[in-house]
């Protein structure tokens, strides 16, 4: 297991060159929303908060794959009972929804909204086999629009999912 999660880690960083068929299965579910603002706990969801979720992991699906690092599955099969739960309080139901599809890796994610100013966005990456955690990575986000949002999701990706170094073994 050690060899796999090594082997991740260095895809993550860039030091493995894979063929499109040799990267690993990543599952992306579609991001959950935890609103601890006063406006969410009187005017409750926002059609507009709850469409940047889905584009977020769109964005996910669209720039990881593109990045040949990994094989992006789709995950209509499961979408439904996906949404029927919080994944991040499931008790590993995310980890067997993403075995369902064949998955090796999984993504889950939350926003955190705070006020309409200060947002987070929280990325989760499991290994389906083991279960584990293999990375988390956050951004804090000031304003609640789509660019911010879209920025945010950028920033991670580009500089922790897709970042040269990060995730690589050290040298000591």
């Amino acid at each position: 297991m050690r060899a796999f999660l090594a082997v991740v880690a260095l895809m993550l960083a860039g030091s493995v060159p894979t063929r499109a068929d040799e990267a690993p299965k990543l599952a992306i579910f579609d991001f959950e929303m935890i609103d601890t603002s006063l406006q969410g706990e009187v005017y409750g969801p926002r059609n507009d908060e709850q469409d940047r979720l889905k584009r977020v992991g769109d964005q996910l699906r669209k720039q990881l794959g593109e990045s040949g690092k990994f094989q992006i599955l789709d995950i209509a099969p499961i979408n439904a009972a996906a949404h029927q739960s919080n994944l991040q309080a499931c008790g590993g139901c995310d980890v067997k929804l993403a075995q369902d599809l064949g998955a090796d890796l999984e993504i889950t994610g939350t926003v955190q909204k705070v006020s309409n100013v200060i947002l987070n966005i929280n990325i989760y990456l499991h290994d389906v086999h083991s279960g584990r955690m293999v990375t988390v990575m956050s951004a804090d986000m000031r304003g609640n629009t789509d660019e911010s949002w879209t920025r945010a999701t950028s920033y991670l990706i580009r500089n922790r999912l897709l970042a040269p170094n990060y995730g690589a073994p050290q040298a000591r």
